[in-house]
């Protein structure tokens, strides 16, 4: 059976990491089974907080707007169109570098779990 989720059902929080999440489809919520698709927005100058996922692989496609995405010791940009594949064990953060919200789509498998996201210093 196909499982629906209508906009106006849908309501915002925040991450561990510090992004506003809106879940899109989470086995918590809307009966799916083994991924989970959230919008995240990070405001100008703002950015996520460093961390991983032990066992979740995301992925991130961005819908609007500029940032700076770091995964392990690489810093690149991103915008509007790019797609990128975070493995798990990966320590990663992304940064809106631009003058409007930055706003991605996140997969996560499995779905994603407060208990497999670790906050790790930014300090090497």
């Amino acid at each position: 059976m196909a499982v629906i989720t209508k906009k106006k059902q849908l309501t915002n929080y925040i991450t561990k990491d510090n992004s506003s999440i809106c879940e899109l489809m989470h086995p918590l919520q809307h009966n799916n089974s083994k991924q989970s698709l959230a919008q995240a927005i990070v405001k100008p100058g703002m950015e996520t907080q460093l961390h991983y996922h032990a066992v979740t692989e995301e992925l991130y496609h961005i819908q609007q707007g500029h940032g700076l995405m770091t995964i392990d010791e690489e810093i690149f940009s991103v915008e509007g169109g790019d797609t990128l594949c975070i493995p798990p064990n990966s320590r990663h953060k992304i940064k809106n570098s631009g003058q409007t919200d930055l706003v991605f789509l996140c997969c996560c498998s499995p779905a994603y779990s407060h208990t497999d996201t670790f906050i790790v210093s930014d300090s090497k």
